[in-house]
């Protein structure tokens, strides 16, 4: 433990600690010292929550969205625990991706039972490809019986172009401004063909990806027996990108119509949710969810 804060969130008062705990680095076999802050409430319930982080993020997030988070969440009876991978942030180690952490967030999660001992179950949360990465490791661990997902990440070329191309070129050939612009030389007409052709090519070349994102998330969720909340940003093109793919293929349609699985879009939201208002709906969805399941 390197220190200890606190703060007021709502009516309730939380406290924050900050962690350090060891995580065996696969690189060089090295143990790495991770970081995290956890955050509680004067008496934490049986369920916790773990943020898990994505892309070049550490464990304040975007606009300090994973803190206020975590307040929101603690002044709601709800310990939560947030962390730097190995080579993000105050950590040790080599940097990585969302295909391979799992021995950081193991590494999170035994510290977490360890300083909650009232600790019985915890949800996993993440964002873009620290949804993904969640998602992965969620069939491991029993005591893992809620995930939520918040525009997962399911990148690969072919995905992306078709996206790009249903909701991004289609819509605009319905503007009156993008004709406008058009005729009045605003745009080159043949760079924007050429474009517009390419995403359409791309889109119906699909190949199989073993590797890609959207394979390995649909294979740990297809094992996965915990509950699912699924939140979309209404104005992101990833979110887009996974409503297109479950549009296109009926195996992901089944697993994602189980009853297990809820499903929210935040209108108007960015991929991080950056306005207050939508980190506010991010947060009151997260809370009301976790209490009911």
């Amino acid at each position: 433990m390197l220190d200890e804060a606190t703060t007021t969130a709502s009516v309730t008062t939380v406290r924050q600690l900050a962690l350090r705990f060891r995580c065996a680095d696969d690189i060089d076999d090295k143990q790495a010292r991770l970081i995290g802050i956890l955050t509680l409430p004067p008496a934490p319930g049986p369920r916790g929550v773990l943020i898990v982080t994505g892309g070049p993020q550490y464990r304040a997030g975007s606009h300090r969205q994973f803190v206020l988070l975590a307040r929101f969440l603690a002044a709601r009876g709800m310990a939560v625990l947030r962390f730097d991978y190995r080579g993000m942030g105050d950590s040790e180690g080599a940097p990585r991706d969302y295909r391979t952490v799992d021995a950081d967030i193991a590494a999170a999660l035994t510290q977490f039972f360890a300083a909650v001992p009232a600790l019985r179950e915890v949800v996993l949360w993440g964002l873009c490809d620290g949804a993904t990465a969640a998602a992965c490791h969620a069939p491991r661990d029993p005591r893992i019986t809620g995930l939520i997902l918040l525009n997962p990440w399911v990148r690969s070329a072919t995905g992306l172009a078709h996206a790009t191309l249903l909701h991004y070129y289609l819509p605009r050939l319905m503007q009156a401004a993008f004709w406008r612009k058009l005729a009045g030389g605003g745009l080159r007409f043949g760079d924007s063909l050429t474009s517009l052709c390419q995403a359409a090519a791309a889109s119906q070349n699909a190949q199989p990806e073993a590797d890609a994102p959207a394979t390995l998330l649909f294979q740990a969720l297809r094992r996965y027996r915990g509950k699912v909340l699924l939140i979309l940003s209404g104005d992101d093109l990833g979110a887009r990108e996974w409503t297109t793919m479950i549009a296109r293929d009926r195996a992901w349609r089944e697993l994602a119509a189980s009853r297990s699985w809820r499903q929210e879009e935040v209108m108007g939201a960015t991929h991080t949710f950056s306005s207050a208002q939508a980190r506010g709906q991010v947060e009151r969805l997260c809370a009301d969810w976790i209490r009911s399941c």
